[in-house]
């Protein structure tokens, strides 16, 4: 490893460490050199195999004057092919970075920043390249999902009109969910596909939907609103479809030989305030129309999603209020919870996206806002009335 240091428009070329064993190489590397430009770190295994050809002292230059524009540098050079520089964290470097991620965007370059013991690390790095996606897979799943959900509806209602009902009423509370994280993608520039809904098998008819993100959100604030926005805009329409449910819901008079389930067993908090409400007429037994049973769906969507553990919405929400070492503590925390309340399908699955370590957003020193923080409150009391306290087999 060789370094450039820069001294007052001098900068000494001194040999820290060579692999090579050409003794006429390695003494060759021993000089001194005036040259008026920023550290370079020049890692290599021969003479020849030069970090500094591959980024170009021109292209460090540039780099390094949209960085100096921006942020107060303390020191910068090459590492591993990568400029970086030590910066002073400041009160905008939130937005500092954000001028700076556009400026890099026509180089195809992503900056990344994070907190390194005392120093902050601003590193630049190539983008990474993006595969186009086929919006006729997006529409095809689509229709596929109608397809499965109708008929799952179908099978358990008495009318074809309660069936679609049931269908608008899951397509509705998945598709509001989904597109509330594309919307928010969307508003901070991060590459995401429209959503891709899974068809599925009776009684439901679908196994959800999900998007794909394609690039790291900028900072903590984007990391938050996309995964904030998906589960609070689902849990509205599940309440609103619920409501909507409950209100065209049957009561029939009281019959001993009509099996009754006892509502405070698979229905989660929220679910039976609104029909303690709705209907009026309680006198008797309440027959739930499918429409509220895809309420009752949408809100175990919702609790399931909102465990914080690895990349759940509730997984990217934690990274960002409060990082990466106490998120990866409470994903393990929400993976026991799933199992020591019968969810264990979901507890594996949470085990299996906890596995990899969370990315975190490239910005991962500016802090997440105050109103961010309150908002991450309202999460865990939606998780709360949406929990359902024994896993189940639907």
């Amino acid at each position: 490893m060789y370094q450039i240091k820069h001294y007052n428009g001098v900068i000494k070329l001194l040999l820290l460490k060579t692999e090579t064993k050409n003794p006429k190489i390695h003494n060759s590397l021993i000089h001194l050199i005036t040259f008026n430009t920023w550290s370079v770190i020049m890692c290599a295994e021969s003479s020849d195999d030069n970090v500094a050809e591959k980024v170009g002292l021109n292209r460090f230059e540039e780099i390094q004057v949209m960085v100096d524009s921006e942020f107060n540098v303390e020191e910068g050079f090459v590492y591993h092919g990568a400029p970086t520089f030590y910066i002073k964290h400041q009160a905008d470097s939130k937005q500092a970075f954000l001028r700076l991620m556009n400026q890099l965007e026509p180089l195809e370059l992503v900056p990344t920043m994070q907190q390194s013991e005392q120093k902050v690390v601003l590193q630049i790095l190539p983008k990474p390249p993006t595969k186009p996606s086929n919006p006729l897979i997006n529409i095809a799943l689509f229709f596929a999902t109608l397809a499965t959900v109708f008929y799952s509806g179908y099978m358990i209602s008495e009318t074809l009109t309660d069936a679609l009902l049931f269908t608008v009423a899951i397509i509705a509370i998945l598709g509001t969910h989904e597109m509330g994280h594309k919307l928010l993608a969307d508003k901070h520039e991060v590459d995401a596909t429209y959503p891709y809904f899974i068809p599925g098998t009776p009684p439901i008819g679908t196994f959800g939907a999900l998007i794909q993100q394609k690039e790291i959100p900028p900072n903590k604030d984007a990391l938050f609103d996309i995964g904030f926005t998906g589960p609070v805009t689902g849990f509205v329409i599940a309440v609103i479809v619920t409501i909507i449910g409950a209100q065209i819901s049957q009561v029939v008079p009281y019959d001993p030989t009509i099996p009754v389930e006892s509502i405070n067993d698979v229905y989660p908090l929220i679910y039976r305030w609104i029909f303690q409400v709705i209907p009026l007429n309680r006198e008797g037994i309440i027959l739930a129309h499918p429409v509220a049973y895809a309420g009752w769906v949408g809100m175990i969507v919702t609790m399931l999603n909102l465990v914080p553990s690895g990349m759940f919405d509730g997984g990217h929400v934690a990274r960002s209020v409060i990082g990466a070492k106490a998120h990866k503590i409470v994903s393990y925390i929400g993976i026991a919870l799933l199992a020591l309340t019968g969810w264990w399908p979901m507890a594996i699955l949470a085990l299996f996206f906890s596995a990899a370590k969370h990315p975190g957003p490239l910005d991962d020193v500016s802090e997440l806002t105050t109103s961010r923080k309150i908002g991450a409150m309202l999460l865990v009391v939606i998780f709360v009335v949406s929990f359902v306290p024994t896993g189940i087999s639907i």
